[in-house]
């Protein structure tokens, strides 16, 4: 049976841009590493170049579409526009390049209604040690809080269709949420493979309990020269790919 590979999108995110800062905003890049990154777990580890490889069902890939309001910096009482921010044009861009890939589903949650203004984390640090004045924020120290709704429960889903449709027996994650716990404990329980993938970050002892492996395959970090870090494992030329199931 085959392996289905789920991905956190605001999660690989995150950790994509922390792993190449000098890739932050390129999609192109983004979504290549995440689908060569994935299609690494179905190689074994420490397995031959040209040794056995699982099948691959499908790759998923979960996210939101980006925050596209006109808002006022409540600093500077300026309109903004996000539609036309880079975090916007990169957010729609990866998102139909993944929307083109062989063995890629999308799915897509949405952003809460409401989305309110709040001060960078870092910055409320600065605040908190006096490193920093209230007086002297500026409209560069606030942020829009826009928060994702229905994307963990979307993966939580699929986790528990998947197993109890018997489609799978490995699943991949690659994410660090402890919510997803409970999705992992009924995946072992059906018998399912469990690995989790954080990217090289630290995972929670509640989290790390529950699943069967723990395998990054994405480069711990980019070069110091700046340059793009090596990349993982390419993929054989044609991988073995099962037949497209129901999304």
């Amino acid at each position: 049976m085959p392996t289905a590979i789920l991905i956190d999108g605001a999660y690989f995110i995150k950790r994509f841009r922390s792993l190449e800062p000098h890739n932050a905003y390129d999609a192109n890049r983004a979504a290549d590493c995440a689908f060569r990154w994935a299609v690494a777990h179905l190689r074994e580890p420490g397995g031959q170049a040209n040794g056995r490889r699982r099948d691959l069902y499908r790759i998923f890939f979960y996210d939101c579409a980006p925050l596209e309001k006109k808002l006022h910096n409540p600093v500077s009482k300026k309109s903004i526009d996000f539609s036309k921010s880079q975090e916007a044009t990169f957010r729609k861009e990866l998102h139909q390049l993944l929307r083109e890939k062989r063995k890629v589903a999308l799915r897509l949650g949405h952003l809460a209604s409401d989305t309110p203004w709040t001060i960078k984390p870092a910055v409320i640090d600065d605040l908190l040690k006096g490193r920093m004045k209230f007086e002297h924020l500026g409209e560069e120290h606030v942020v829009p809080n826009a928060r994702q709704k229905g994307v963990d429960m979307r993966i939580g889903i699929d986790i528990a269709s998947l197993s109890l449709k018997r489609q799978v027996d490995q699943i991949v994650l690659v994410a660090g949420d402890a919510d997803f716990v409970p999705a992992a404990k009924l995946a072992r329980r059906e018998g399912v493979d469990f690995v989790l993938d954080p990217m090289w970050q630290t995972v929670s002892g509640s989290l790390n309990e529950h699943i069967d492996g723990l395998r990054s395959t994405c480069p711990r970090r980019a070069r110091p020269d700046g340059a793009a870090p090596a990349p993982a494992p390419a993929p054989a030329p044609a991988p073995a790919l099962t037949p497209n199931g129901a999304d």
